[in-house]
């Protein structure tokens, strides 16, 4: 998608999240002012985000939750390296429960509701067409 700017979140890391967030939207609002449009790829809540100072700037902030069914969560998360300790059961657990949350509020949760998007058997290049689908759609 030519026409947007894509981030993954965790390009800026940081610990305080509200930083990184808060960093991100201004990103993305300084992009704007170019007449151009960016995709946020990571785990963002809209009750986090609009805490940020540039959230007032955005006419709207769109939500899209990727989503596997809990087996693939499982083996994706202990098949990244171990640095990113997401191998522990309780680490996976609070991502299954999560990944669960998601799915039941994603309609309530989300203004306008979040579009849930299957990767279970999906290759990478079907999860993006689906997601540019999506963006194009809003």
């Amino acid at each position: 998608m030519p026409e947007f700017e894509i981030f993954e979140t965790d390009v800026i890391w940081d610990n305080d999240w509200h930083t990184q967030r808060s960093n991100l939207l201004h990103i993305a609002y300084s992009i704007a002012q170019n007449n151009r449009k960016t995709i946020l790829c990571g785990t963002m809540m809209p009750q986090d985000v609009e805490k940020c100072e540039h959230f007032g700037f955005f006419s709207q902030v769109h939500n899209a939750i990727l989503h596997c069914d809990d087996e693939t969560r499982e083996i994706r998360l202990r098949s990244r390296p171990a640095w990113r300790k997401s191998s522990s059961e309780s680490f996976i657990e609070e991502h299954k429960k999560f990944a669960h949350w998601l799915l039941e509020n994603a309609d309530t949760a989300f203004s306008p509701p979040a579009p849930v998007i299957d990767t279970t058997y999906d290759s990478p290049n079907e999860v993006a067409r689906k997601i540019t689908d999506w963006v194009q759609s809003c």
